[in-house]
Parts: structure tokens; C-alpha cells; sequence
């Protein structure tokens, strides 16, 4: 992990095409800015990690699914 210290309105570049910038800082809570090209999808790890669960759950049924119709 890489960790950088930024003050506000400051700012740091991943891949050339994402930027993301700190917009608010109070007390234990970060206000991010993050400017990214349309296709690049943007989550909070939490709702990410809620989302391929979903997905894997889904998956699951499908492959369930399969396997009786193959019975």
C-alpha cells in the first residue's frame, strides 16, 4: 500500500485519467473528490464488496440451475 499525505484541495493522479483530490478534512473524516472517465466504475469498498457477493450469489444459482436441468 502506498500512503501519501495531502492537505485540502490537494490532489493525486492514478493511471493519467483518475484524479482524486481532498476536498474536506474534519476531524476522523475525509471529504474525496474523485474525477474518473465513465466506464470506470466507483464504489466504496463496502458497497463493492456487496455487489460481488451478489453477483457470486447469483452465479451460484445459475450454475445450480444448469446442473438440474442436466439431470
Amino acid at each position: 500500500m502506498l500512503a501519501l499525505s495531502r492537505k485540502k484541495n490537494e490532489a493525486i493522479i492514478i493511471n493519467n485519467n483518475i484524479e482524486v483530490t481532498i476536498l474536506d478534512v474534519r476531524g476522523d473524516q475525509v471529504k474525496l473528490g474523485i474525477t474518473a472517465p465513465k466506464d470506470i466504475p466507483i464504489h466504496r469498498k463496502e458497497v463493492y464488496i456487496q455487489i460481488q457477493n451478489e453477483n457470486k450469489e447469483a452465479t451460484d444459482v445459475a450454475q445450480i440451475e444448469a446442473l438440474k436441468k442436466l439431470l
